[in-house]
């Protein structure tokens, strides 16, 4: 059922209303097929960006839609109430643009970040490594200066979209003065087709089965110094600050996915009897439903007042961090719930409420685990 949303105006309204039109039209109807037999739906995300949806909150003159992050982070909510992954992956392309936008040069950003607004390209984002995933300062993957830029040796993992996406952060050690440290990570942009660039073969995940999670090897390739983005050394404030924006996503992501959850519980409560009721009828029943609404209730309000500290340019690394623990950590307790509401019948893929179950226990684990939510807002206490 459509979420009563309190927006800042007429045009956020129409905006929503878009989106979810399109999600009910394009995402809905083959979301159980794709998922199923794990296929990549083809020609989503042109179709996303040729109607706005995927550069929302960069600015219009870039073929951004100049929307605040609360507003696309709504948008973000509805699609993840109708496809997790494709809404995963949407969240991951806004996330790849970061970089680009706030720390491009000009010609970097004329050169790239139109076409990744308009959807004609696809942006990942290839942070972790097999060895170095919650500590992003242990990474190994070197880019050593050579040949007019820079030669890359080593491997990515948990890659979004990966062989499919058009282009690539990567953060990568570039070795000098300061030794083998955080501050010799530096942040590239690299192309698909880059010689030496080779993708393993999909991950045999238990959920967001329709879009691809892949490692990356670079064996020597060469990667042009056009496509360092900000200085050597700045790759993992580039992260950090790229990640703050990304947990919001995954945030907004998982209460859509709890919303649906909620919905067929509450629609399949009222049509189930038990001792000549209604099964929503039945105090006991009632009152889970109830406490899941809350949970998914508690869950958007915490991503939207993130969103709008970082719209008012505030400090918002401990919001985004308590959003996405908060938001994440409902998402798997309201499935669970929506799994027992439907008994056995819930346990088989008969009905959608399975797959939500699986779907959102991911959510708890990238973009940084709630194990690493709790240590980032410990430390925010700790520095008061």
């Amino acid at each position: 059922m459509p979420v009563d949303r309190l927006l800042p105006n007429d045009e956020a309204h129409d905006l929503i209303a878009l989106a979810r039109d399109f999600a009910d039209k394009r995402m809905a109807p083959i979301v159980d097929d794709h998922e199923k037999s794990e296929t990549y739906p083809d020609g989503l995300f042109a179709e996303m960006g040729e109607a706005g949806l995927l550069g929302l909150p960069y600015p219009v003159e870039w073929d951004g839609g100049g929307q605040p992050y609360e507003v696309y982070l709504q948008v973000l909510e509805e699609f993840g109430a109708r496809w997790a992954a494709v809404a995963v992956a949407v969240s991951v392309h806004g996330l790849a643009c970061h970089p680009l936008f706030n720390f491009g040069t000009d010609e970097q950003k004329r050169q790239w970040l139109p076409d990744l607004l308009n959807g004609k390209l696809i942006g990942a984002y290839s942070l972790s490594e097999p060895q170095a995933g919650s500590d992003a300062a242990a990474l190994a993957c070197k880019a050593t200066r050579a040949d007019g830029g820079y030669r890359v040796n080593g491997s990515k993992a948990w890659i979004t979209h990966g062989g499919i996406a058009d282009v690539y952060n990567l953060f990568a050690r570039t070795p000098g003065n300061e030794g083998e440290n955080a501050k010799s990570i530096s942040c590239f942009l690299v192309p698909r087709d880059t010689d030496g660039l080779t993708f393993g073969k999909p991950e045999e995940k238990m959920g967001l089965a329709a879009v691809p999670t892949t490692s990356a090897t670079y064996d020597d390739a060469l990667v042009d110094e056009g496509r360092l983005l900000g200085g050597e050394g700045d790759g993992l404030k580039i992260a950090f600050s790229a990640l703050d924006s990304g947990r919001l996503g995954i945030a907004a992501v998982a209460t859509g996915l709890a919303q649906s959850a909620l919905d067929a519980a509450v629609d399949y409560a009222q049509e189930r009897t038990t001792f000549g009721r209604k099964i929503i009828d039945h105090q006991g029943l009632a009152f889970l439903l109830a406490d899941m609404a809350a949970a998914v209730d508690s869950a958007r309000a915490m991503y939207i007042d993130a969103a709008r500290r970082r719209d008012a340019d505030r400090p918002y690394s401990r919001a985004a961090a308590t959003a996405k623990l908060v938001a994440t950590d409902a998402a798997m307790k309201v499935t669970t719930d929506a799994v027992q509401v439907f008994g056995g019948y819930g346990y088989t893929r008969d009905f959608r409420v399975e797959r939500y179950m699986r779907e959102a226990k991911i959510t708890q684990i990238f973009e940084g685990t709630n194990q690493i939510q709790r240590l980032v807002i410990g430390r925010a206490l700790a520095s008061r």
